[in-house]
């Protein structure tokens, strides 16, 4: 019996089909230009050759690398990156987000300091768009990519100009500070991430209000820090010394929670008896600590998903989106 040559190429299968390779490639990938019968042909051939297209020939014919870049900017040490629980869990989401609809994903620490890496990873082909996390460098990496007018979505309260999802982060600040005000706090601190961004701005406008509306001052108990355990810890320290009544605490993530709930016991200080806190992203070590922290969840592994989705839509349509998700309280023992 007669071995069936190995097909290497689309021009292997246009030879034997009497057509272009253009005619192929089109057939290969379902196109709706190609007539039924020669598709039928042109496929039949392939099985029949088990012939297995190229992924990296198919895509620069195509001028696409089906690859997203999660944007990360090089951390210094005692940083937090990517590593972290947040860029774990929400990376997760893009991970599966872009795999439904057909894409890779490549995660890219760039150097703050660095303008060209947009164009190296658009004009090498490695990428087709860009998702960009929420950090004090965000705004510097959506100017660059501003600039040469490449495809991305950031995460975060973003401009009209480019594609976004964020949730509504003035609610969990409001929501957050509410549970907190319902079991008799008094004195709450307000433990932000960087004081610059939209988002971090926008919670404190919802703990201010809750504050105000209960009578009390919502400028006495206000700290920032950048997300990362060692700040919280820091500013925990800061906090009590200013108000040793502190009673409760509103920090801007489950990370910064964690450890603001650990520093507390350290100092002496009993969660939630002593001190009540609430963090913000609802992770999955927030169910595994203890105590359970009490959060605020912005659904992370469905934002990751809806950052793919747009991105790819915004490739493929050229539409401009911002997607708002919803918050909700989730009530643990932290408070």
């Amino acid at each position: 019996m007669e071995t069936l040559k190995k097909l290497k190429s689309i021009e292997d299968i246009a030879i034997l089909a009497g057509v272009s390779k253009s005619t192929v490639s089109r057939a290969l990938n379902d196109s709706p230009l190609v007539n039924p019968e020669t598709r039928e042909r042109i496929l039949a051939i392939a099985q029949e050759h088990d012939f297995k297209p190229s992924f990296c020939a198919r895509n620069l014919s195509m001028k696409t690398s089906q690859t997203i870049a999660f944007v990360n900017h090089a951390y210094g040490k005692g940083e937090c990156g990517v590593s972290d629980p947040f860029g774990i869990e929400i990376m997760g989401g893009i991970a599966i987000g872009l795999h439904e609809l057909g894409y890779g994903l490549l995660v890219v620490h760039v150097d703050p300091a660095d303008k060209a890496w947009p164009s190296y990873y658009l004009d090498s082909g490695r990428v087709d768009g860009f998702i960009l996390m929420t950090s004090e460098k965000k705004r510097d990496h959506v100017e660059l990519l501003k600039g040469i007018h490449a495809p991305f979505i950031a995460w975060g309260h973003g401009g009209d100009e480019y594609c976004s999802v964020c949730c509504d982060d003035k609610k969990g600040g409001r929501l957050a500070t509410e549970r907190l005000i319902s079991i008799g706090r008094r004195h709450i601190a307000f433990l932000g991430g960087y004081r610059i961004e939209a988002e971090v701005k926008k919670r404190h406008e919802g703990y201010s209000g809750a504050m105000r509306d209960a009578g009390m001052d919502p400028r006495a108990l206000v700290a920032y820090g950048d997300y990362c355990e060692a700040c919280a810890e820091g500013e925990i320290e800061k906090l009590l010394e200013r108000e040793p009544k502190m009673d409760a605490v509103f920090a801007n993530s489950d990370y910064m929670a964690i450890a603001a709930i650990r520093r507390l016991a350290a100092l002496g200080r009993r969660v939630p008896d002593d001190v009540a806190v609430v963090g913000y992203d609802d992770l999955s070590i927030a169910s595994y600590v203890t105590p359970g922290l009490t959060t605020i969840s912005q659904h992370v592994p469905l934002a990751g998903r809806m950052l793919a989705r747009d991105l790819v839509a915004y490739l493929e349509k050229r539409v401009i989106s911002h997607n708002e998700l919803p918050v909700e309280l989730i009530l643990r023992d932290s408070a």
